[in-house]
């Protein structure tokens, strides 16, 4: 399931990238009170697509139904934050229509591609019983393998969920979905941790949508994870910028 070749060329990339960013950003290293914070945090919220996994999955869908430039263009857009994310979601998915056979032929022929160094941060998280989440702007169908991969329950999932006919005919998305909507993600951390009262929350992500996430009654925290797309707006802002999770992991020692 895991490709070394690809991990290779990812990491391949990421050297020159982090090298060149460290004299643009002032947030490469934590300061004492981010650190703090992120030990004794009691959850973790990790993005998805370009984050847990090396690839946007709702462009490698759309590729696979033969869409995928036109998507990917959406995707962008919607990542920047200059669109609304419920009108990107519903346009995207508008240009291929995915049925449910479609989508289980996907999932079985392009299964998902972990980042680097994310199951050993995961479980040392685990270890240490940080709870950790995924909330994503992607899709329960897509993200459930996921979760499975690194040991996440699928309780500790928020994000999207396609909806089909009965003959398995694509419907659209659940809009009930506290991310299926711009500002979602934050919704969704607040929901977290209203039902939790976890004293410290950390969202680690690499977009617009995770960067919201930080705010009263939502995470501590915004770690921006540029080991796979670097929004150099979004990695301005946030807490602590990191290029590979192995930083995140020595970290916690």
């Amino acid at each position: 399931m895991n490709n070394p070749k690809s991990f290779n060329s990812v990491a391949a990339s990421v050297q020159p990238l982090e090298a060149s960013a460290v004299g643009r950003f002032d947030n490469t290293l934590p300061s004492k009170e981010v650190l703090d914070i992120w030990r004794n945090a009691n959850a973790v919220c990790f993005d998805v697509d370009s984050t847990v996994c090396l690839d946007e999955g709702i462009d490698e869908l759309a590729d696979y139904c033969e869409a995928g430039k036109a998507v990917a263009e959406w995707t962008a857009r919607a990542m920047s934050g200059s669109i609304p994310f419920e009108e990107a979601l519903a346009a995207r998915l508008s240009l291929f229509n995915p049925s449910l056979s479609q989508v289980q032929d996907f999932l079985e022929k392009r299964p998902p591609r972990i980042s680097p160094g994310i199951d050993t941060l995961v479980k040392k998280l685990k270890d240490k019983s940080t709870d950790v989440y995924l909330i994503s702007g992607g899709f329960r169908q897509m993200i459930n393998p996921v979760a499975s991969i690194l040991g996440i329950p699928l309780d500790n999932i928020y994000a999207n969920q396609l909806l089909f006919g009965s003959s398995g005919e694509f419907l659209g998305f659940d809009t009930k979905e506290p991310t299926s909507r711009s500002g979602g993600k934050a919704t969704a951390v607040q929901l977290i941790r209203k039902a939790q009262g976890y004293k410290y929350m950390v969202m680690i992500g690499d977009g617009a949508t995770d960067l919201e996430a930080r705010q009263p009654g939502g995470s501590d925290l915004f770690i921006c994870y540029g080991g796979v797309q670097l929004r150099e707006g979004v990695a301005a802002k946030a807490d602590w910028l990191v290029f590979n999770f192995k930083d995140l992991i020595n970290s916690l020692d």
